[in-house]
């Protein structure tokens, strides 16, 4: 299989390759990093492979966005509130300092036990908690501070309270946000990515997922309740649509594969920590330095493309 999506690894590859003084601890892991990415691209996923994603992407150790905060961020300080009504405690949002650049941080975030996941909403969240997002990304243009989104959500909450606030009204908000901005823009799946819920905050320059996230425009089994009438039928509709990363990344859906530990992120918080740490750095180490308006424009041109037949 040669797809674009090899094509466009290889590509950048051969240009990394040609950099002088590639013995640079940064050049020679963006090059191992995007190796990993084509060795993947090659190996047939098989059926039970993409299940096993889908498993893993939502187990219940899985770290969050505060456990990521938490271990690669200085400083942190969070800011609550979407100034209107309420603080969606289902999107945390916040400052902090990443390799001593001061960034945004806006992602979703689930709960540990029953008492955390009914007061985050099992991470599914109100319009609110978008205005809230919003309004730190405003924030970030203002001041001139990249933003870095986490992504981990089943989906925006589908209740009759969230509709009545404005829910589809708050995704769109959002996403139009988000293509304005004028600053580097990183948006990473860190676990489940579902649906409008996932997407009003990853409209980004650069959109990656961890080896073991999935990313989809509905969930498995809400696919095969539609489908063939049956929740049960879940992995057969995983199978089909295929919310993994290798091929979220052979549709040109995201822009990169952040690897992790043997076994899942939940195996070993640190290191994945780690990992995601170096991927973050690299993508804003490339986008740094360009233009606020060939940061939009690129970023359009690049969602608009999306879905496009040739």
């Amino acid at each position: 299989m040669t797809s674009d999506a090899e094509l466009g690894i290889r590509d950048r590859l051969a240009k990394l390759s040609g950099v002088k003084l590639l013995g640079g601890t940064r050049l020679s892991a963006e090059m191992e990093r995007l190796q990993r990415q084509l060795d993947r691209l090659r190996t047939d996923t098989s059926d039970e492979e993409i299940w096993r994603s889908v498993e893993l992407a939502r187990h219940p150790d899985r770290p969050y966005t505060l456990d990521y905060v938490e271990r690669i961020l200085d400083d942190w300080f969070e800011l609550r509130g979407d100034r209107a009504r309420l603080d969606d405690h289902a999107v945390v949002a916040g400052l902090g300092r990443l390799g001593g650049r001061t960034l945004a941080v806006v992602g979703h975030q689930k709960g540990r036990d029953i008492k955390e996941r009914t007061r985050r909403n099992f991470g599914m969240a109100y319009p609110e908690g978008y205005r809230k997002a919003n309004r730190v990304m405003g924030l970030a243009d203002r001041h001139g501070f990249p933003v870095l989104t986490l992504v981990d959500t089943p989906g925006a909450y589908p209740g009759v309270a969230a509709e009545q606030h404005g829910q589809g009204g708050a995704i769109a908000r959002s996403q139009s946000i988000m293509a304005r901005l004028g600053v580097p823009t990183i948006a990473v799946v860190i676990g489940e990515g579902g649906s409008g819920g996932a997407v009003a905050i990853a409209v980004a320059d650069r959109v990656l997922m961890q080896e073991h996230a999935m990313y989809s425009v509905i969930s498995p089994e809400g696919c095969a309740a539609i489908l063939w009438r049956d929740a049960a039928q879940a992995k057969k509709a995983a199978s089909a649509f295929k919310p993994d990363a290798a091929h979220c990344l052979e549709l040109g859906v995201i822009d990169g594969i952040v690897p992790e530990p043997e076994g899942g992120a939940h195996t070993d918080p640190d290191a994945a920590a780690l990992l995601l740490r170096e991927a973050v750095s690299s993508h804003l180490e490339e986008l740094s330095g360009i233009p606020s308006i060939e940061l939009r424009r690129a970023r359009r041109a690049k969602f608009r493309a999306m879905g496009v037949l040739a």
